[in-house]
């Protein structure tokens, strides 16, 4: 074999072997390549399972919501029946808690009573047969004749006012005894005024609420 014939060979050697490492690295890249978008797709579908998961989760317990609340309006219906009172009974979710609303009717206040003491009772005695055909306990909300969303937009204003006024003068303002879903609408009415900060003080059923500088 002459020279320049085994430089010829040697060159085509070396170039099958640079051939044959670029392939390799082709094949190495294509494999990492199909492994990352494995596992990538394995985390989308865990994902996607994830929230599937949650999503049924909340339809439960919507329905959940919803039988209650036609429990609690087939209940209030036979009440006012037997009261003979009339109202139009309305049906809804807020929330976490189903809300009944009876309105439209007249001397529909009489089940309110003074400071809502009827609707409260009425409001547990509606829980009370929701859990009895359901076997859980309810935190359905019982609304007449808008006596509680009134109160809702009172308390608001009335946390606003006191916070206000807590953020002028300095110093803290305590309020009158409230029931804990009262307290809670004053509280988160001071949140939203900067400076001021709320807190409960007392036991029940005197419990209140304290509006003091941050």
């Amino acid at each position: 074999m002459t020279a320049e014939t085994a430089t010829q060979t040697g060159s085509e050697t070396e170039a099958q072997d640079d051939a044959k490492v670029s392939t390799e690295a082709q094949t190495d890249t294509t494999d990492s390549t199909g492994a990352e978008n494995a596992v990538d797709t394995d985390v989308t579908v865990e994902s996607a399972e994830d929230f599937d998961d949650d999503q049924d989760d909340d339809e439960d317990d919507e329905d959940r919501l919803v039988e209650e609340g036609e429990i609690a309006g087939d209940y209030l219906e036979q009440l006012l029946d037997v009261l003979d009172f009339d109202g139009d009974i309305d049906l809804d979710v807020d929330g976490d808690r189903a809300v009944v609303s009876i309105d439209g009717g007249d001397d529909l206040t009489k089940l309110v009573g003074r400071k809502g003491e009827v609707l409260d009772a009425l409001q547990e005695l509606t829980r009370l047969a929701v859990q009895q055909a359901t076997g859980e306990r309810s935190r359905l909300m019982l609304d007449i004749a808008r006596w509680r969303a009134d109160r809702r937009d009172r308390l608001a204003r009335l946390g606003r006012e006191v916070a206000e006024r807590v953020l002028k003068s300095g110093e803290r303002e305590a309020l009158d005894p409230m029931t804990p879903f009262e307290r809670k609408i004053v509280h988160d009415a001071v949140a939203a005024v900067d400076g001021v900060v709320s807190e409960s003080e007392g036991a029940e059923p005197k419990r209140r609420v304290v509006v003091l500088p941050e």
